[in-house]
């Protein structure tokens, strides 16, 4: 099994031996990957839609790993028990649906020591949650896949420091080791941020609204921060 560079990256961030969910595994490659690599011996690997669910089924049992892969349809952590894991991925989706998984099953979550989270869009969001519900950021990962800039967040439980409101944005780690691909990440904020005041601005009234000030002072500091690289 070969991944694509975003299941790659998150690959390297499962430890050896972990006993590993995979929620939302579409067609399993992940687990698959693992066990095949040996890096873990066996796996959790849930989906709720039935196209997906069904490729991986066939995948698993096609390369006889019906042992070592526990393919189980639901949504969300409910495919797992409290203590049956002690790492969770979580990825491809948005920042809201992932930290709806996360509160849904407190029992589950709690019960594990790893969380390896890679949010599509408001990875600030989930920087916030993790931070506020006693998860510390251990690891921030960039990684382009097939042309798009992806954000992995690994977490563990621990108090973790308060940053200040640009810090989530850009992510802390990433801030602090300044990877290659950090000015990049901070170019593509910027243009989200210009992007929404330009469409503030065709509406009426909007340099009295809060929103404005607030998306403008982002931009301030985002180019403040960009200047610091």
């Amino acid at each position: 099994m070969r991944l694509g560079e975003r299941l790659k990256t998150i690959a390297e961030l499962v430890e050896p031996s972990a006993r590993l969910a995979d929620i939302g595994t579409d067609h399993a490659y992940l687990p698959i990957y693992l066990i095949q690599n040996d890096i873990i011996s066996w796996a959790v690997a849930g989906e709720m839609n039935k196209g997906p669910f069904n490729a991986a089924k066939e995948a698993i049992e096609r390369l006889k790993l019906s042992s070592k892969v526990s393919l189980r349809f639901g949504n969300g952590l409910s495919v797992v028990s409290p203590g049956e894991v002690d790492t969770a991925v979580i990825a491809g989706m948005g920042a809201t649906t992932i930290i709806g998984i996360l509160q849904e099953q407190p029992e589950v979550v709690s019960s594990l020591k790893r969380l390896i989270l890679q949010p599509m869009v408001a990875a600030p969001l989930v920087r916030c949650w993790l931070t506020a519900n006693g998860w510390k950021l251990v690891k921030e990962k960039l990684v382009i896949d097939d042309g798009k800039l992806y954000e992995i967040i690994v977490a563990e439980h621990g108090q973790s420091p308060e940053f200040e409101p640009i810090i989530y944005e850009i992510g802390p780690i990433l801030w602090k080791e300044r990877p290659p691909l950090l000015a990049v990440h901070i170019d593509q904020l910027i243009v989200q941020v210009k992007r929404i005041l330009n469409e503030m601005r065709s509406g009426t009234d909007f340099e009295n609204s809060s929103k404005y000030d607030e998306y403008t002072e982002k931009l301030r500091q985002l180019e403040a921060q960009k200047a610091c690289l």
